[in-house]
């Protein structure tokens, strides 16, 4: 069976590609990831602060305020916590392609298009295949308009693309009042790939401390239907390639993305929960699927489910939910 997959013009031997995570700062964990089956890799995510200011810079804008806003402090690193430096961001990249022949993807994370555009030529001179666009923006103000939040991912799509020959995927927020629009105005703007979805970090409360804290919950496998429904109903509708990422923990979870329409499924917290090898794994399982079902390469089965293609169209839009409601109303028990 054939398991190889084209991403923003990219050959993969396969579909499966590890997500950016604390993981691929491992030379050895990169290397893993190739024998195990990964078609690419995408590096953890360089932060525009990093590059945006120096390292007294950093402190300071860390530090200012703390007195004021104590429980703010919580929400940055302290400055030797970032990742690497941007010099050991763009060596680590280099160090990649020479360890493994498949694609090595850098990861931007930042809301503005400033200071980008070096350092975006700087990650292709390193020898990038390709960048991933991480815009993680939450729109506190209230007197934002939407048209503003939908801009800025437009001006950082710009900004990186005048700047690089490598292919350029953005990754979305779930969150836009018409994400089907939102797609196709980067489709149209340039993208070469699209990543549904940003999985913003949400903060907690701790009652005890009267601060507002951080909290990291890995996903879970529900989380996948929320990228797998827009997956299938953009399918055919932009060029861009569409990668599907969150709560994708096994090879059933990938092939139904890839039904949907997804060109590749990423992996992450599948990965930190159950370690590198866990991709062998979940290859093997991809490979059993489409053996079940005969299906000869990973192209053949692309899309078979998506809305366009499926037999029932509405099961992606209203109908569905009232679909659920009455099965489970049906089969419900209760105590």
């Amino acid at each position: 069976m054939d398991l190889t997959a084209k991403y923003m013009g990219l050959e993969l031997p396969s579909p499966l590609v590890p997500s950016a995570s604390p993981l691929s700062k491992s030379l050895d964990n990169i290397k893993k990831f190739a024998d195990a089956g990964a078609g690419a890799i995408v590096l953890w995510s360089l932060f525009e602060e990093q590059f945006e200011h120096d390292a007294d810079q950093l402190e300071h804008y860390l530090q200012y305020g703390a007195n004021r806003w104590a429980e703010s402090l919580t929400y940055f690193p302290e400055p030797p916590e970032y990742n690497l430096r941007p010099d050991e961001y763009l060596e680590h990249i280099a160090a990649a392609k020479q360890a493994v022949d498949i694609p090595i993807i850098a990861s931007l994370n930042g809301i503005s298009s400033r200071g980008w555009t070096e350092y975006a030529k700087e990650i292709e001179q390193a020898g990038a295949d390709a960048i991933e666009v991480n815009v993680y923006y939450i729109p506190a103000l209230p007197q934002l308009p939407g048209e503003h939040v939908e801009r800025v991912y437009l001006a950082v799509l710009d900004a990186v693309n005048s700047a690089v020959s490598i292919p350029v995927a953005m990754k979305l927020s779930p969150y836009f009042s018409s994400t089907g629009n939102m797609m196709l105005r980067l489709d149209e703007g340039g993208a070469d790939g699209l990543v549904l979805f940003n999985r913003f970090y949400q903060p907690d409360i701790d009652v005890d401390n009267l601060e507002v804290r951080p909290a990291l919950s890995l996903s879970t496998p529900f989380e996948m239907r929320l990228p797998l429904r827009w997956i299938a109903i953009m399918f055919e509708q932009v060029q861009s390639s569409l990668a599907a990422t969150t709560g994708i923990y096994t090879g059933a979870d990938a092939a139904k993305m890839i039904m949907a329409g997804a060109d590749v499924t990423m992996l992450c917290s599948a990965l930190l929960r159950h370690g590198v090898d866990h991709l062998a794994r979940v290859r093997q399982e991809l490979l059993a699927v489409m053996e079940k079902h005969e299906y000869e390469s990973v192209a053949q089965m692309r899309g078979i489910l998506s809305q366009r293609h499926c037999p029932e169209p509405a099961a992606f839009e209203r109908a569905n939910y009232m679909k659920t409601l009455a099965s489970y109303g049906q089969t419900a028990t209760f105590e």
